[in-house]
Formats: structure tokens, sequence, C-alpha cells
């Protein structure tokens, strides 16, 4: 697999250092920025693999940087922040981006996203415009509108199908409550939020071979849901 280029955009320089290291580490290309404005030109001029993006910047929120890069591109942005309430890790995914980490965070932890994340790039390019879904025993078949798990079809309702199709198509992607539930009924109601949830738990007991220890569909809990890609 070959490594991506990253932008790193952080102002803390000793989080900086620490980041850069650890990328140089592991055979990465890397650049930096150390403001929001920064970071849209070397974004828009680098065109980067992945950024890496403190939400806490001298000149602007690491937010609206979300905003102003998804107006132009769909590059991968990891979020990393302090912030550690459920309401600033919403407001990055929701404004587009891919994945968070928060302060304090291990040197293994953003090596593991970085992995997700370059997963997510390779299965996307190599899918393409396939009709077809594959991950681990989990196979969705577009033409026909079916599902199965190994040989075995999964009697899935509308909905059902419908949540799974949308994770399938983020996969290695944290998705938000409200995104599912506008992608899904078309409004981010707080009644669709619990019924997204029962749906959720029912969706999970016909994928997962053991419920209490999902393989496929991972709770952020107070953000949402992520489908993890498996070997």
């Amino acid at each position: 697999m070959n490594k991506p280029l990253i932008l790193v955009v952080e102002d803390d320089a000793p989080v900086r250092n620490l980041i850069t290291t650890t990328l140089k580490a592991h055979d990465y290309k890397f650049i930096t920025a150390q403001n929001g404005n920064n970071a849209i030109m070397e974004a828009s001029s680098h065109n980067p693999d992945i950024v890496l993006l403190d939400l806490g910047l001298p000149d602007m929120d690491g937010v609206e940087v979300i905003e102003r890069i998804r107006t132009w591109s769909d590059m991968p942005i990891i979020v990393i922040s302090a912030r550690s309430e459920d309401k600033d890790k919403i407001d990055a995914l929701d404004a587009g981006a891919d994945d968070y980490l928060t302060k304090p965070f291990s040197v293994e932890e953003l090596l593991a996203r970085l992995r997700v994340t370059q997963r997510r790039l390779a299965s996307n390019r190599n899918e393409g415009a396939s009709s077809v879904f594959i991950n681990g025993a989990l196979r969705i078949d577009y033409a026909a509108g079916c599902a199965y798990l190994g040989d075995e079809e999964l009697h899935l309702t509308p909905i059902e199908y419908k949540i799974l199709c949308l994770l399938a198509a983020n996969v290695g992607k944290v998705l938000t409550h409200t995104f599912i539930t506008q992608k899904i009924w078309g409004a981010a109601w707080e009644n669709n939020v619990a019924s997204l949830r029962v749906f959720m738990a029912t969706l999970r007991k016909k994928i997962e071979v053991a419920p209490d220890s999902p393989q496929y569909i991972q709770t952020h809990i107070g953000v949402g849901y992520r489908m993890m890609r498996v070997e």
C-alpha cells in the first residue's frame, strides 16, 4: 500500500512535532500548516490524500476549514482536538470530517486511524461503480437489492437495507445520527433518532454473529455509527 501524503494542520508546536515525527518514522510523506488559511491554501495546492486537522486554530475554527475544503474536495479529514464534547465531534462530522481523535491520543491510535482511512481510500478506488459490495462475509448486491451473510440471504426490511447501504457506502467513516436520519427519513427529528437505534439493533441481530461485540457496525455513543472494514 503506497503511503499517502498527509497535511498536518496544528498550531501547537509540541503536538505538531509529535505527529510529524510519528509520520516520518513510518515513512509517510507530509506537509504542515499552522492556521486555517494556510491549511486551505496547502490543501488546494498540494491535494493531500488525508488531512489531520486541529479544531482549535488561531485564525478560524477548524469546522470552517472543513466546510471550505468540502466545497471542492472529498479528501478524508481526521479531526484532532482537545475538545471531548460530543457536540464538537458531531459538528465536525456533520461539516464533512471523516473521523476524530481526542487529545491526548496515543501514537498507535493515530496510526490505526490512518490505516482505516487508507483502506477506505483503496476500497473506494477498487470498487468504483461496482454493483456488488463485499466486506468480510457480508455482501450487498445492489442490482438485485439483496444482502447476504456468507451464502445466506439476509431478510432485511426496506429501512434496514437502506441503512446498511448507507453504512457500506461510507466504510470506515463515522456517520452522525443527524446524517443518517436525514438520508433515511429526510429529517432529523428526535423520534427519528430513536427509530434509528431500534432499526440499528434489529440490523445488528441479522448481520452480527455476536451483536454484543459487533464486527461490522461500531457505535460511537452520543455521536453515531461506523461500518468497519472486515478483512
